[in-house]
């Protein structure tokens, strides 16, 4: 029976492809569908979607409201971010008045999911031709995974380090819904050039990427770019530069308005990635060769400076990429036999070089760690290049046992980082909630008439010491945004991490807010309040002014055991 059922795989895997897809959705889905539920301790947050997905829940609820303000730090105009993601999520709310928490965390995945899935295995078919490669493709779209495990595994910490070479691996792809849904636009332009039908719709797929996703943007620009120039020089129709300048006229009409100043959060820093992988305790980690490569460079030795490097680059790729690296094989072809290679071999190519070369030149300026989204696309291209090669390999090999063992081995080196990666959203309790009582709180405001809320700044001291007793509340977890998401306001300051992503001088607010609350001078305490608009305040039990409820000309209207809210008479 199981050599039936081995010889129905290898010859028709149809059957086979469907429970892959459906088997990756499930198993993406997990990462997301446990957070924003409300709990016997209140609403529980795992993974980062206690800082992300709770962004991107107040970034869609203030652009619901049709606010174009930054919902965390009042009175400036949402800048330098790409939104289509959060308008998307809006419109849904507006369009069936599901609440907003829900699409992102419980709907929207799932469909994310299957739709990548559909698409992967859509785009390798049309392409190679061959349901075997398009399987192999989808299989490592869902669960190919970085060499971490082998690292963690080794120093006797089981299975992790899904990101110890930097990047976040395909399990991590919907908590990143931007990044999702950038990859079925893509797929989705690349088909429709395939089928050489609708021009029109395919401009509209890579054009809008860059307000999805700027880092998918940039990339499929550039690859557009690329083989359209091969086309034209192997004397081929224009079409794919006719798509280029389609969808860099849409791209510019769509990020120019919003991003006037964008050029100012990128900066030079070669080499960073590397630097920081073989330094930092909770990457690599590997102290003494990060030692001698920052002191050849810091001394000019470029003789061993160049090799150090480019062994830590080595290690980058290699790490990173997995069983992926298989891929190279492909493009080794590709190189020998030129004059074969297609447009699309050139679009793949383009986008898996420039994701990789890009952050190791330059970084985000406050964050530097976000440029290392453009290797995230690199991956999802090699995967699917992995899977074709491992899928050609299969339908070469003459025996069903050779091609049993060889297929086994591909998924046992690859799934221990999905496997690893998991563990951190099974838990019955999350790193991060938020508790009923403040549940309570936020609904109370959220019914209130609009205005700007002020909060206790974010305090990075208490919030290391409550890491011992999970789940944090999100105060103590991370500087996010869940007042503004759940009270459906603009809070004057929150969120510091996406302030610094954006380019917002948040530091000068923060020390303002910190004057406030230490000010014995009433003047100037309600100065502060009536000069930057303060509706509410919002307190947790234990927060609170110098000054007085009177002094600060503030009333209570709300309080329970946790929470105290201020309406700013």
């Amino acid at each position: 029976m199981l050599r039936k059922a081995l010889q129905l795989f290898f010859k028709d895997n149809t059957f086979l492809s469907i429970f892959l897809i459906l088997l990756g959705t499930v198993t993406w889905s997990i990462t997301m569908v446990k957070s924003g539920l409300v709990y016997s301790y209140g609403m529980g947050f795992w993974g980062p979607n206690g800082h992300d997905g709770v962004w991107h829940i107040a970034l869609a609820e203030s652009l619901s409201r049709g606010s174009r303000e930054m919902p965390v730090f009042s009175g400036e105009t949402l800048k330098n971010y790409h939104v289509g993601f959060d308008l998307l999520l809006a419109f849904l709310h507006k369009l069936t008045t599901i609440p907003i928490s829900t699409l992102y965390f419980q709907i929207i995945p799932p469909i994310l999911a299957l739709l990548l899935g559909l698409l992967t295995y859509k785009f390798v078919t049309l392409w190679r031709k061959s349901k075997e490669e398009a399987f192999w493709a989808t299989f490592f779209v869902y669960f190919g995974g970085s060499f971490g495990w082998l690292v963690t595994l080794i120093r006797g910490g089981g299975l992790g380090g899904e990101s110890m070479f930097w990047s976040q691996q395909s399990v991590s792809t919907l908590i990143n819904p931007p990044f999702a849904l950038s990859l079925v636009l893509l797929l989705t332009g690349l088909i429709l050039l395939l089928k050489k039908k609708n021009l029109l719709l395919s401009i509209l797929c890579f054009g809008i990427l860059i307000q999805i996703k700027a880092y998918a943007g940039a990339l499929a620009l550039g690859g557009l770019f690329m083989a359209g120039i091969y086309n034209l020089w192997k004397g081929k129709d224009r079409r794919l530069l006719k798509v280029f300048l389609g969808s860099l006229i849409v791209s510019l009409l769509l990020f120019l308005p919003f991003n006037k100043n964008s050029g100012n959060l990128v900066v030079f820093k070669p080499f960073w990635f590397l630097e920081t992988m073989m330094g930092l305790t909770d990457r690599l980690g590997w102290l003494r060769f990060h030692s001698a490569m920052t002191n050849y460079r810091l001394g000019n030795i470029w003789v061993k400076t160049t090799p150090t490097y480019l062994v830590a680059f080595a290690i980058f790729w290699v790490g990173n990429m997995g069983t992926r690296m298989v891929k190279e094989i492909i493009i080794w072809k590709w190189i020998k036999n030129l004059k074969k290679v297609g447009w699309i071999e050139v679009f793949i190519t383009a986008v898996i070089t420039a994701g990789g070369a890009i952050p190791m030149f330059f970084l985000q300026a406050g964050t530097p760690w976000n440029t290392i989204q453009f290797f995230y696309y690199s991956l999802m291209f090699s995967g699917i290049l992995a899977g074709i090669v491992v899928g050609e390999v299969l339908s070469k090999t003459p025996t069903l046992v050779r091609r049993t063992v060889l297929a086994a081995s591909v998924i046992l080196l690859t799934i221990p980082t999905t496997i690893g990666t998991l563990n951190h959203y099974l838990p019955q309790r999350p790193p991060a909630k938020i508790s009923n009582e403040e549940l309570e709180a936020l609904s109370y405001l959220s019914k209130e008439p609009q205005g700007t809320v002020l909060t206790f700044p974010f305090d990075r001291d208490k919030a290391k010491e409550a890491e011992a007793n999970p789940p944090r509340p999100l105060y103590l977890y991370e500087s996010t945004a869940y007042v503004s998401a759940l009270a459906k306001k603009t809070v004057f300051l929150e969120d510091e991490v996406n302030l610094d992503i954006t380019g917002y001088p948040w530091g000068e607010r923060k020390v303002k807010v910190g004057e406030f609350l230490k000010s014995p001078d009433a003047g100037e305490a309600r100065a502060f309040l009536r000069e930057n608009d303060i509706s509410y305040i919002y307190w947790i039990k234990g927060q609170r002014a110098l000054l007085g409820e009177g002094q600060l000309g503030i009333t209570k209207i709300f309080e329970n055991d946790e929470v105290d809210i201020f309406k700013v008479d």
